[in-house]
């Protein structure tokens, strides 16, 4: 699933976190996707099996893409927050959560690796 059309909300991280999952959708159904997508001897003759794997492909690209794209831009703006109001003793609480809501945006990034490096290895026979 492709970032949505309107702007992303960074300031709640619940709501962040809860994007990355929807977005995660075709990762999460890649074994699926794969057994959909390759066709079975009986139709291997009506569906072009490299088309349909060159667009799944295209589809996973782009929803790493756009996820990259939308962590990125999330950490960006919490780090502009954080270091515009670093010298306003007043704001220090203020601060202080949007230092914690970084470092759950930067640790996305280390569960997107995971799930990324999962979709891409192919799955085992058991």
């Amino acid at each position: 699933m492709a970032a949505p059309s309107g702007s992303v909300n960074c300031e709640e991280f619940a709501e962040f976190q809860e994007l990355l999952k929807v977005m995660r959708t075709i990762d999460d159904r890649i074994v699926h996707e794969l057994n959909t997508t390759v066709p079975t001897a009986s139709f291997a003759g009506k569906i072009d099996a490299s088309q349909t794997c060159k667009q799944l492909y295209e589809s996973l690209m782009a929803a790493h893409a756009s996820r990259d794209r939308v962590q990125k831009n999330c950490i960006a703006q919490t780090s502009a927050v954080r270091e515009k109001n670093l010298d306003d003793l007043t704001l220090l609480k203020q601060l202080r959560k949007e230092q914690t809501k970084l470092k759950w945006m930067q640790s996305e990034l280390n569960v997107e690796e995971v799930v990324n490096d999962r979709s891409w290895k192919p799955p085992k026979n058991e």
